[in-house]
């Protein structure tokens, strides 16, 4: 008698415990999906504006990659020493143009004096677009203005740490307000504070992409098995394909992002090989610097 209470008490917190693990994942919260995701996919971003093929950041790069069917523009921002928000990734202007020195230590119209074609060179070493009318710096209100139907991927490079750093969230929602681009744009940033200061002001109002210490997270508990207890806070990760020797582009690891509603994006894709692999295991966004590579690879498995 005494085996038979036994093993029925152990059927009983089994069951308990079964039933509780299940109700855990059947209960797990997931991601709203917001407007910015809610168009067709797979999404294709030129990264920078298509860096291999024209100036980045440059409107000569935007309207090239418009010839190749894009869905959007993957850019960076930065903060002039006046305060305005320059579509921009580096620190200091010196790899791009004929200048030298920090963005925060020029004003907009100091910027707006450098060509930023000057060391843009092609294959056969010649500099085509020096001193092109197009190949200015440009503000991310330019740059919403003159392409209203695509979506940007708005990366914030200045460290919260620094001046520029803690001006340019603020300033960045405001304009995107002003702008009235809530449901085309996605705010992302490495720094993840950069991204919960942001969020403090959007309240869940735009799309926001996963920093570094969030990926690390959710990666952390799916390949440890307590996936089922990751809360999603993040609409996106945008993700290398590996790390080191860890992989982040598996089947395995995409659909635990899309059972979240978190869309898996990968850049920088320049490989037809990788493109093609991605896009069969579920990947929404392709960020590449060649965009004319990615339109056939969509065009051939897609018949985009």
């Amino acid at each position: 008698m005494t085996n038979i209470k036994n093993i029925l008490l152990s059927s009983v917190l089994i069951g308990g415990a079964i039933y509780t693990a299940t109700k855990l994942i059947r209960l797990q919260p997931v991601m709203e999906i917001k407007p910015y995701f809610k168009r067709k996919s797979p999404y294709l971003f030129a990264h920078r504006g298509g860096l291999g093929l024209r100036p980045e950041h440059t409107k000569l790069a935007f309207d090239n990659a418009l010839n190749f069917a894009v869905d959007g523009f993957e850019i960076d921002i930065r903060l002039t020493k006046d305060e305005e928000i320059v579509v921009f990734h580096d620190e200091y202007i010196d790899r791009v143009s004929d200048g030298f020195g920090k963005v925060s230590d020029y004003t907009l119209e100091e910027l707006s004096a450098f060509d930023f074609a000057y060391h843009f060179k092609l294959s056969d070493d010649s500099y085509p677009y020096r001193g092109h009318e197009d190949a200015k710096v440009m503000t991310l209100e330019e740059l919403l203005d003159k392409y209203p139907d695509m979506l940007i991927n708005i990366d914030i490079k200045d460290p919260i740490e620094t001046r520029a750093g803690c001006i340019v969230v603020k300033k960045l929602y405001d304009l995107l307000e002003r702008k009235n681009v809530r449901d085309r744009v996605l705010v992302t940033s490495f720094q993840d504070a950069q991204i919960k200061q942001f969020d403090l002001y959007a309240k869940g109002k735009y799309a926001i992409g996963a920093g570094v210490d969030e990926v690390l997270k959710a990666y952390t508990s799916f390949v440890t098995s307590l996936g089922h207890m990751y809360t999603p806070t993040r609409d996106t990760f945008q993700l290398p394909i590996a790390a080191g020797t860890i992989r982040l582009d598996t089947k395995s690891f995409i659909n635990f992002m899309k059972k979240l509603n978190i869309a898996p994006g990968y850049w920088v894709i320049n490989d037809v090989e990788q493109m093609s692999q991605l896009l069969d295991r579920g990947a929404q966004t392709i960020v590449t610097d060649y965009p004319d590579i990615a339109y056939h690879v969509l065009r051939d498995q897609f018949h985009i």
